[in-house]
């Protein structure tokens, strides 16, 4: 017992910055998705049509990489989002195998309605610190590529 203690307390710091760390991103996220989820979207229909938007036509792989989720329901997200009518989903000539995404006029209208409030809560949430706050925690944050 006195061992585990010892271990805790030596290192109580990389612990206690993990506790910060966990909390903070939790709160962030909780405060992000309320302007997803006000859209009636989920957070990764939200993400798939972010990113079709921004990037252009994807196949579902590259979808997946872009929005850094994993394939799991990936397939459903697609289906979903094509029966609403905010997808189209065509045959890769490239590939017979895989299908090229594409945003239909109905998703980016959806987007760009929610994109502005969407923007606006990302603002509020990192006004709590400054301009080189911002660009110190996101340099430290890069360094988390390497673990």
């Amino acid at each position: 017992m006195k061992n585990i203690k010892k271990l805790i307390a030596d290192n109580k710091l990389n612990l206690s910055t993990l506790i910060v760390f966990s909390r903070a991103e939790h709160e962030i996220h909780k405060k992000e998705y309320q302007t997803i989820k006000s859209s009636g979207l989920t957070i990764a229909q939200f993400g798939v049509l972010e990113a079709l938007y921004n990037k252009g036509d994807m196949n579902i792989n590259e979808i997946i990489e872009s929005i850094l989720t994993t394939s799991g329901n990936m397939t459903v997200v697609i289906k979903n989002l094509e029966k609403d009518g905010l997808i189209n989903k065509t045959i890769d000539p490239k590939d017979k195998r895989s299908s090229i995404i594409s945003i239909t006029e109905k998703g980016i209208n959806i987007i760009e309605e929610m994109l502005p409030s969407h923007i606006e809560n990302i603002n509020s949430i990192f006004n709590v610190l400054t301009e080189e706050e911002k660009i110190t925690l996101k340099n430290i944050l890069k360094k988390f590529k390497e673990v």
